[in-house]
């Protein structure tokens, strides 16, 4: 069972299972010619590729879009961030997929309205990441100088593989983590999900 795998073995089975998604990898390869700060491809077309693979299913299986996030704080006006999304739309024109492009510096500005909480900012892409509804989902990858592959698991990648969704509350309230675990069963039965802690 690979999540029983040293952690070395992990990242090497990690990249394997992703490379298996061409459409994945042609969204990180286009996605870094855009230079982005701080970027990274992340949640449900990585780990939702490795539930894929561990599963059986096609590699690209029920995956809804594909999620860049980058990190500028130096302008956190909706112009700024529309403009990388209007040049990012022109780079990922012709591919068959939605790619969905965020400014990890401005969610505190409407996360509270959408969510019903507030967001404290976030001082980096990876923070945001840490904020994911699941820890299983907490991932990152992105291509960097001489194509090596920069991969951010806070959480390590034994769930991931195992087939478990455990809750990361920390900012998202639980009924999004249900919500979200509930859609996910149904695409993969064979999920286990944790519950929401009670204190």
């Amino acid at each position: 069972m690979i999540g029983r795998l040293p952690l070395d073995e992990q990242i090497a089975a990690l990249r394997e299972a992703l490379s298996r998604n061409t459409v994945l990898l042609e969204v990180l390869s286009r996605t870094a010619g855009l230079a982005l700060p701080g970027w990274y491809v992340t949640a449900g077309c990585l780990y939702q590729t490795v539930w894929n693979v561990v599963t059986g299913r096609p590699p690209t299986a029920g995956i809804k879009d594909y999620d860049v996030f980058y990190f500028d704080d130096a302008d956190l006006s909706w112009e700024a961030e529309d403009q990388v999304i209007a040049a990012a739309r022109r780079e990922f024109a012709g591919l068959p997929v939605e790619v969905e492009v965020r400014n990890e510096a401005r969610v505190h500005l409407w996360y509270e309205e959408k969510f019903g909480v507030p967001c404290p900012p976030h001082d980096s892409t990876e923070a945001a990441i840490d904020s994911f509804a699941a820890t299983t989902c907490c991932l990152g990858v992105r291509l960097e100088a001489g194509g090596r592959w920069r991969i951010y698991a806070p959480h390590g990648l034994a769930d991931v593989f195992n087939l478990r969704v455990r809750p990361n509350p920390v900012l998202a309230p639980r009924e999004v983590y249900e919500a979200k675990a509930a859609r996910w069963r149904e695409q993969w039965p064979q999920l286990t999900v944790l519950p929401w802690p009670v204190n």
